[in-house]
């Protein structure tokens, strides 16, 4: 609480500090340095916005603008001699906000997942890709290492995803006491589906290439070989398992301008070009089905882009989305996103209290549109179903085990609350 307190407080003198610094060495000319300022930050986000909604010259031209229009900023400070008041000024700001968010995580901090003693286990059986992520299998010895602690390992040869389902299923019926995966989140989805409903625990490997799932459950995905060590020093944790359409979900349903990006055949090889190829359509003039979704008592009308995912994602960075914190909530968390202008498009930025932006829980969320299939990334996987869209969550349907020692959760930044730092570093103390 102590720590909490001085950070609040560092946070906030910081922020009168950075006033302060202008209003004494820039005089009356501080409204003319927070004028340019302000019409810098315009201009640079029009003219972002602007390179993601168009292509070709106009992409350039705009590219060129978000550049210039900092470096016009800086010019016209450095021209009044009042570069450095403006530095010193960012600095303090900057110094304020990682002071206020690092009180307002302590402040925030979630209660963990409850953690049980991981079942002791005879024939552990691990599904592995050896072309997940780039051929992490066999580049970390995944394998070898396994089979060295006693589990039996069965290497996908096919590419088909119902073979992976499959072969869970073939391996419990020989005996397999607990069910893993060293793949991305789609595999692991479809083994934890499995797993789930033969209540067989379940080991997460990250052999993708981004490993949500993993992330969430604060694993190393930088050594994927690290979450091994479950089978002889794990804990179990007991999390929701999300479904859609009856396919199962370990993070998230897309619909709308991200699930159309995820259908570009060209996607898995180029992600970042692929999407700033199709922006502009998605942005501009939306090509799929109008989207109507229903979550609990909200309605969402006509969104862009809706997102339903298993339990609610943070709110401190763009588009409101971040990690889970928790995975044992009970409830799905659904995003809807609705961008019409540059406005919108910078006001994303402000989490929850976005513009274009909502957030709601739920149970159950049913998704529909005026077409009868529309295009849908489960876990990033891209596929078109049929509407009415249902999506639901099964609370504690999976028993996962990790590693005792892992590198845990990575908080979520919480939004700035100027008004609850103030209450945390003036208000009176608490014991």
């Amino acid at each position: 609480m102590r720590k909490q307190r001085w950070l609040a407080r560092a946070s906030l003198a910081a922020a009168v500090a950075a006033v302060l610094v202008l209003g004494v060495f820039a005089g009356v000319r501080t409204f003319a340095l927070v004028g340019v300022g302000l019409a810098g930050l315009a201009v640079t986000a029009a003219a972002i916005w602007w390179t993601l909604s168009r292509r070709g010259v106009l992409r350039v031209l705009a590219f060129l603008l978000a550049l210039a229009a900092p470096a016009w900023v800086l010019l016209e400070y450095t021209g009044a001699h009042l570069a450095w008041v403006a530095a010193l000024s960012v600095g303090l700001w900057l110094a304020a906000v990682g002071a206020g968010r690092a009180a307002l995580v302590l402040h925030t901090r979630p209660v963990p997942m409850p953690e049980r003693p991981a079942p002791e286990t005879r024939h552990p059986v691990l599904i592995m890709n050896p072309r997940s992520g780039g051929g992490k299998v066999g580049r970390f010895g995944l394998s070898e290492k396994a089979a060295a602690l006693g589990a039996e390992v069965l290497l996908l040869e096919g590419p088909g995803e119902t073979d992976v389902a499959e072969l869970a299923r073939k391996a419990a019926a020989g005996g397999a006491d607990l069910l893993g995966v060293a793949g991305g989140d789609g595999t692991q989805a479809l083994v934890a589906e499995v797993a789930a409903a033969l209540g067989l625990p379940f080991l997460v490997i990250p052999a993708g290439t981004r490993n949500h799932f993993a992330l969430d459950l604060g694993l190393d995905r930088d050594d994927p070989s690290k979450a091994l060590d479950a089978l002889h020093d794990g804990v179990e944790l007991r999390v929701d398992l999300g479904r859609a359409a009856g396919r199962p979900f370990v993070n998230n349903v897309s619909f709308g301008a991200y699930a159309e990006v995820v259908q570009s055949p060209s996607y898995r090889d180029g992600k970042t070009r692929t999407t700033l190829d199709l922006l502009p359509d998605l942005l501009v003039g939306h090509r799929g089905g109008q989207l109507t979704a229903r979550a609990g008592e909200h309605t969402f009308r006509g969104p862009q882009a809706l997102l339903v995912s298993n339990n609610p994602y943070g709110t401190g960075d763009i588009a409101g989305l971040g990690r889970r914190a928790r995975l044992d909530g009970g409830v799905l968390g659904c995003v809807g996103i609705e961008v019409s202008g540059a406005a919108h498009a910078a006001g994303l930025v402000r989490g929850r209290r976005a513009a274009g932006l909502t957030r709601v829980t739920a149970t159950h969320v049913v998704v529909d549109a005026d077409q009868e299939r529309i295009p849908v990334g489960v876990d990033g996987e891209a596929l078109r179903l049929r509407v009415p869209v249902h999506c639901d969550i099964r609370p504690l349907a999976l028993r996962v085990v990790v590693p005792r020692r892992r590198p845990g959760v990575r908080l979520a930044r919480p939004p700035l609350d100027w008004r609850l730092l103030a209450r945390l570093g003036l208000g009176p103390a608490r014991s």
